[in-house]
Parts: structure tokens; sequence; C-alpha cells
């Protein structure tokens, strides 16, 4: 049960890219989590799944004396739905998904976007925390950052855009 979670259902198995899998994986889950509940529900389940991972990755790391394996995929899961929780941070019904002019949809792959970008090129505080945490909070710590910083920045293009377009 416990490789079934850090793995995202097994996504972070996939052969090549195994971290874009699990945020492929991770999007639509917080996407559908944001339609059919809101925004407080999937921030409070980022945070509850955070403190199960953080745990189920320092037990994992003790027993296999392995620091952040390419197959423990559950960081991205957290990265990719604190971003959702930034922007697009609203709920939508079904129906209004296809809607563009809401920005669900646009504002949700730009922070998929934005997400895999600070976390594949880990700019900053990001790669810091990367290199330097040790355990569970070093595996989750540089996609949390990598999250919100995704999150805010997709936020704040759609903002602009807005703006641009004369619609804010």
């Amino acid at each position: 049960m416990n490789w079934f979670f850090l793995t995202l259902g097994y996504s972070g198995l996939a052969p090549k890219a195994p971290g874009t899998v699990g945020t492929l994986v991770s999007l639509p889950l917080g996407m559908l989590i944001l339609i059919y509940f809101d925004t407080n529900t999937l921030f409070l389940a980022t945070i509850l799944i955070t403190l199960i991972a953080i745990k189920s990755i320092n037990k994992y790391e003790e027993l296999s004396k392995t620091h952040d394996s390419q197959n423990i995929v559950i960081d991205e899961l957290v990265g990719m739905w604190l971003a959702l929780s930034i922007a697009p941070a609203m709920g939508v019904t079904m129906d209004e998904v296809m809607n563009l002019d809401n920005g669900f949809l646009i504002q949700s792959f730009l922070a998929f976007a934005l997400f895999r970008y600070f976390d594949i090129t880990k700019p900053s505080i990001i790669g810091r925390i990367d290199r330097e945490a040790k355990g569970g909070v070093g595996v989750m710590g540089d996609d949390i950052i990598a999250g919100v910083a995704a999150g805010i920045s997709s936020a704040a293009l759609w903002q602009a855009y807005l703006y641009i377009a004369g619609l804010a």
C-alpha cells in the first residue's frame, strides 16, 4: 500500500519522465476536486497528503537507503494541487469547464506547465531545498515551493491577460 501511495497509483513507475507522468495524473484529479467540491477541500487534502507523504518517505528512505527516488511522485501531486489551489482557485460546474472565459482550463494547464518548469529547472530556493533538505521534507519541499510559485505565476499571468484584454 505504501508503494502504491508514494508512486501515485504506480504512475511513478513509468519508464520515461515519471515526474511528468505523476503530474499528468495529478492534474485531472485536482481539477475534479475543484469541480465537485471547492478550493478549500483541495488545499486541505493537499496538506493531509503532504503530512502522510513526509512520514511515508522517511520510512521508505530509512529502509531503502535511497534519497528522492525518481519513482516517488506523490510530491508532484502535492505541488500540482497547491498550484491549482492558487490558480484557478475556483470551483466550476462540469458545464462551465469548457467555457474559456472563466479561465479555469487555461489557468489549470498554465499551472501545470509552470509547475513542471519550476520543478525541472529548480530555480532559486527550490533548488536549494532540493539539494540541502533531507528525508521527506527534502523530497516534498521543492515541489511545495514549485507549486506555490506556479500557482502565483499562473494567476498573475491570467490577471495580466485580463487587464491587457480590457476584461478586468
